[in-house]
């Protein structure tokens, strides 16, 4: 049985729109449709991979990729003055689209904790 394409894979493949900030082979930033800050920008593999819980040995070059890409994002967003960096794993951390993604956010001063 053949699983239900995620929402990102679905713009991963060109099937939904999305504001598109950034992207490479590997890697795909797209502005958040509700966003909770100036800045809030999804930074995603586009590799299928659930959640940060799901990540295997393998993916390690994949996922140095994408923390250097967040740090790409942050620069062409020109957040200079500081930015969160998110994931939320499984239903408890609050993850809503089950593939893993980052949520880059900035531009105002953000609080802490976070909720």
């Amino acid at each position: 049985m053949e699983m239900k394409k995620t929402i990102f894979k679905r713009i991963i493949d060109g099937e939904i729109p999305a504001k598109i900030v950034l992207e490479d082979d590997d890697c795909l930033a797209f502005e958040d449709v509700s966003p909770q800050a100036p800045v809030h920008v999804l930074v995603i593999p586009k590799k299928e991979i659930r959640s940060l819980a799901d990540v295997e040995p393998a993916d390690a070059v994949l996922m140095g990729k994408l923390m250097m890409f967040i740090q790409k994002v942050a620069i062409n967003l020109e957040l200079e003055n500081g930015y969160r960096v998110i994931t939320n794993i499984g239903e408890d951390g609050g993850q809503s689209v089950p593939h893993l993604h980052f949520h880059v956010m900035g531009k105002r001063a953000l609080a802490w904790p976070p909720g």
